[in-house]
């Protein structure tokens, strides 16, 4: 939720960036209005109920016909005052409404566009010759059911579309990753974490997930509770709600949780192999910082992303997300797209985002700070989302035998082993 202080002070940045988003700005002439009228009654309801304290006091010392006058005048009063508190109460249900439906504040030099309109700001390492090699890529599904490393059909037997079993090499892959993003995470000074991943629809909705994310949302309806689709929920909402003193600021916390997806709107992408599945696990970065602390945390983010996937000795590009792509809590975010070889372009691995002000407003976070209570920042970035990471790591590095190449950042974390081979 941005501040709404700059409803009043400056309606034009916001209606700037959430025509920057891709909408209109409507929404804020609607939130003007709402907001007029939500001050209007509550004035209203004020001056009445000043006046029926006042008439109290007359009545306790009238008699006769006065005091009947003056009566009359309460019992008028009285439903004039219910009348302008029930009008204040709707106004501002509205008000509140409308402003969940604003979009965080876009940061200036964002790049203004849609989906595609991104603007590549880096890009690192170069994408292997596989012709030059004389050789064809295999997909990732073919490789892992070379290796024995995946296995789609008994996953669709158990569960459905979009779910897999790792078995052997493909899950010691993914432990791997997990041990290499732990101990990463711990050189660079976060905390690690283990979050629920079920959670309330307040740690939903305060982060952002039940505006225009709500349809890729799984709810268990009968608890009233959510799984998350990444560990950034839980992260944000644990501090839900309390004061942190400033001098403990940053926090650095690293959580690793399953990510549940419904991946609404994707029917017939990427549908073969684990590109885009409805279950994976991840390792989240969220940091709490003071607001002027939040673009400088954000470089380092996308720093500690680039060091994590150049250790795996993946081509990747780093992207500037266009103002129209960005989630509702973001107001800046930089993705990490990676070399696929048999797609024959980069795709997204990780994401990075400065969310601002935007969810600790929601989530009454704030900070004590020179004797001051104020809201303080939240940032989020993918450490290692383990498909997206496995299916890189598979068809990158692999050779015309069928065996895959590891890199030597997870070798200590697989035994030692220099490359996976294919089962006989």
């Amino acid at each position: 939720m941005i501040d709404p202080k700059l409803l009043r002070t400056d309606p034009d940045r916001i209606r700037r960036s959430e025509i920057a988003r891709g909408g209109s700005g409507e929404v804020v002439d609607e939130l003007l209005a709402a907001d007029e009228a939500r001050r209007g009654n509550i004035q209203a309801f004020e001056t009445m109920r000043a006046e029926q304290k006042d008439l109290g006091k007359q009545v306790a010392k009238a008699q006769g016909e006065e005091k009947q006058q003056l009566l009359a005048r309460t019992k008028e009063l009285s439903a004039n005052v219910k009348a302008a508190q029930a009008a204040a109460d709707e106004a501002g249900v509205k008000f509140e409404e409308l402003m969940k439906q604003l979009g965080n504040l876009v940061i200036d030099g964002v790049p203004t566009g849609g989906e595609d309109e991104g603007t590549i700001v880096e890009t690192i390492g170069t994408p292997r010759d596989f012709a030059a090699e004389g050789f064809e890529p295999r997909d990732h599904l073919e490789l892992g059911e070379m290796l024995g490393a995946l296995d789609m059909e008994r996953g669709a037997k158990v569960s459905g579309s979009r779910f897999y079993f790792l078995t052997g090499v493909g899950a010691q892959l993914e432990f791997a990753l997990s041990q290499f993003a732990m101990a990463k995470a711990l050189e660079w000074g976060f905390t690690p974490m283990i979050p629920p991943s079920l959670v309330k629809p307040s740690a939903m909705e305060g982060t952002g997930f039940l505006g225009q994310a709500a349809a890729d949302v799984y709810r268990l309806e009968a608890d009233d509770l959510y799984l998350v689709g990444t560990a950034e929920v839980p992260l944000a909402a644990y501090h839900s709600d309390e004061i942190i003193d400033a001098d403990k600021l940053p926090l650095h916390y690293a959580g690793y949780s399953p990510a549940f997806r419904r991946e609404a709107g994707s029917y017939g992408k990427d549908t073969r192999g684990i590109f885009r599945v409805h279950w994976f696990d991840k390792w989240e970065m969220f940091v709490y910082c003071d607001p002027a602390d939040a673009e400088a945390e954000h470089q380092k983010l996308l720093g500690f992303e680039k060091e994590f996937i150049t250790a795996l000795e993946l081509p990747f590009q780093v992207l500037d997300v266009a103002s129209g792509d960005l989630g509702l809590s973001a107001a800046r975010k930089y993705d990490c797209y990676a070399w696929l070889p048999t797609q024959d372009r980069y795709r997204e691995i990780t994401s990075t985002s400065n969310c601002t002000e935007f969810q600790a407003r929601r989530l009454n976070i704030r900070q004590r700070k020179d004797g001051e209570v104020s809201p303080l920042a939240t940032l989020n970035g993918t450490l290692c989302a383990m498909t997206r990471m496995i299916i890189m790591l598979l068809e990158n590095h692999q050779q015309a035998d069928g065996s895959v190449y590891v890199p030597p950042a997870l070798r200590p974390y697989m035994g030692g082993m220099e490359k996976m081979t294919p089962k006989a």
